[in-house]
């Protein structure tokens, strides 16, 4: 399959609320927001979130398939002077093809030209598959646990990933 990444833009507003939809309807506890939350969402609201993607203190990049469909996305954004990976999403259908693995390329680059040494991100305690997936790229659990935001009583796994040096 061939695809591309491009970065996230204002412009690209309805293709990224397409998928944001999508991701949310097929793996509900994989993101801090609920599919009714986000399709009560303005057409403004879907601008406005889009263009803040990328910035200098977060990016956004989606996969794209030859038809010009989003079929991936993954997000980075620095807070508290640490960078988390979140949004990470693959269209079902063309999981294990390589689009994650070159998503998260394009976050370690954009992260490593800004001086960031490590990747911090949080996954929901039962999504084995992603946990398996950040594993194999070279992330490690912490140790640490924070709750679910969506159902407190629920955990995230924190996991880290030191970035190589250039």
């Amino acid at each position: 399959m061939a695809f591309r990444i491009v970065p996230v833009t204002a412009e690209s507003w309805p293709l990224f609320r397409a998928l944001r939809l999508e991701m949310l309807a097929d793996s509900p506890k994989a993101f801090v927001e609920t599919l009714d939350a986000a399709s009560r969402q303005s057409d403004d609201d879907w601008v406005r979130r889009a263009a803040e993607t990328n910035s200098a203190f977060s990016c956004g990049f989606a996969a794209v398939d030859d038809a010009g469909r989003w079929v991936g996305i993954m997000r980075a954004r620095v807070e508290d002077g640490r960078t988390f990976l979140l949004g990470v999403y693959v269209t079902p259908l063309l999981r294990g093809e390589g689009l994650a693995e070159a998503l998260l390329l394009e976050i370690e680059r954009w992260a490593g030209e800004r001086g960031h040494d490590q990747l911090t991100l949080e996954v929901h305690e039962h999504n084995q598959r992603a946990q398996a997936f950040y594993r194999r790229r070279g992330f490690s659990a912490t140790g640490d646990r924070v709750p679910y935001p969506l159902a407190p009583h629920e955990h995230e796994v924190v996991m880290t990933k030191l970035l190589a040096a250039e």
